[in-house]
């Protein structure tokens, strides 16, 4: 068998795929895997590292707030659909599998016109433009949220939830043994601090600003703050000897097995990896994402009680109060934490695979 996955842009949008991929190898060991993404984003660089064949499309997002700009983008989106569909004329493939993404609309667009069977993997509680478009003629649409017929049709619509990093469910440390592992003492509250591999301005100054009140409270810091930000922050971190600042976190297993509470942007993928580890968390979501899908994620928590939000315009001046307060609160830690892990949908790359293969066999009769 053959399938071609396509999306990226981001790692909340690879790892779901290559979690994919990996379930469909484990799965048919023979089958081949051609994933397509977009020229100059990190899936050019992360999916061959994973060992998978890419194509890479022209294509590149809309600039909503400059329309002038759109000219560019619309003569690349003509080069993406003429690529995508020859792409797929050369590798034939059973079936296309979208995770969102640049790439993901032309290459799904074309396959359905082809007659090619289409699944999307909606990834946030709130579907962006292209996925709802595409949802009216895919054969599958699994998500990671109920109430998705909102958006698509409800006969099509499979809960699976979103696909995680296998490493990350496979640490056996104690939270203990993991605070020593990482050099933090075992018995005081941990916070660990991430916004993406890149970092998030925001979150990154609203804990600069507040390292001495961190450090007054007691609390150990383990605080990610992405590469394009690492000479400006990890400095100010150094007078503070249970703050460790760091441009990126190698074992994120381990961090997220030693914290207590994690403060983190609220990308589809981080929540589902929150849920499935059962961790109390304060979100911060990204205001500069397609349709304020992270604020929408994150009210999702909220309303079930499985996480707290501070919104990016307030984080300056409540972030870090938000914090000490929370990590004082060993009750409601836990109830955030159990909260979450209620809501986790585990196995969901093979539930997915399930139904790849499922719409195979139909595609057959």
């Amino acid at each position: 068998m053959k399938y071609l996955i396509s999306g990226g842009g981001t790692g909340g949008h690879i790892f779901p795929a290559l979690s994919i991929a990996g379930a469909l190898k484990r799965r048919e060991p023979g089958c081949e895997i051609l994933y397509v993404g977009a020229l100059g984003r990190m899936e050019m660089e992360r999916v061959p590292a994973a060992g998978y064949r890419i194509v890479g499309l022209p294509v590149a997002g809309f600039d909503r707030r400059r329309l002038w700009r759109n000219l560019g983008v619309l003569v690349k989106l003509w080069k993406s659909m003429r690529l995508a569909r020859r792409t797929l004329k050369e590798f034939r493939p059973d079936a296309v599998i979208g995770v969102g993404g640049y790439a993901s609309g032309p290459v799904l667009k074309q396959a359905q016109k082809m007659g090619i069977p289409t699944l999307i993997q909606e990834q946030n509680s709130y579907a962006g433009v292209t996925n709802k478009l595409l949802g009216k003629k895919a054969c599958a649409i699994c998500t990671a949220y109920e109430g998705m017929e909102r958006f698509f049709p409800a006969d099509r619509i499979v809960l699976t939830g979103n696909p995680v990093r296998a490493a990350l469910l496979a640490c056996d440390r104690t939270r203990q043994e993991a605070k020593a592992e990482l050099g933090f003492p075992a018995n005081k509250p941990l916070v660990l601090v991430v916004g993406g591999s890149l970092g998030a301005r925001t979150i990154n100054e609203s804990i600069a600003g507040g390292l001495q009140q961190l450090a007054d409270a007691g609390l150990s810091v383990m605080w990610q703050t992405g590469r394009l930000y690492a000479d400006e922050f990890v400095p100010k971190a150094a007078a503070y000897p249970r703050i460790h600042a760091m441009p990126f976190i190698s074992d994120m297993a381990m961090a997220y097995k030693a914290a207590d509470l994690v403060v983190s942007r609220a990308g589809a993928g981080t929540i589902s990896e929150l849920q499935l580890l059962g961790k109390a968390a304060i979100l911060v979501p990204s205001p500069n994402v397609a349709e304020d899908h992270q604020r929408k994620n994150a009210e999702a928590l909220v309303c079930r009680g499985a996480a707290e939000m501070v919104a990016d315009v307030d984080a300056a001046g409540k972030l870090v109060g938000e914090i000490t307060s929370l990590a004082a609160d060993w009750r409601r830690l836990g109830e955030l934490s159990d909260n979450a892990r209620q809501m986790a949908l585990p196995d969901a790359d093979e539930k997915i695979v399930d139904r790849i293969q499922e719409i195979i066999r139909n595609d057959e009769h």
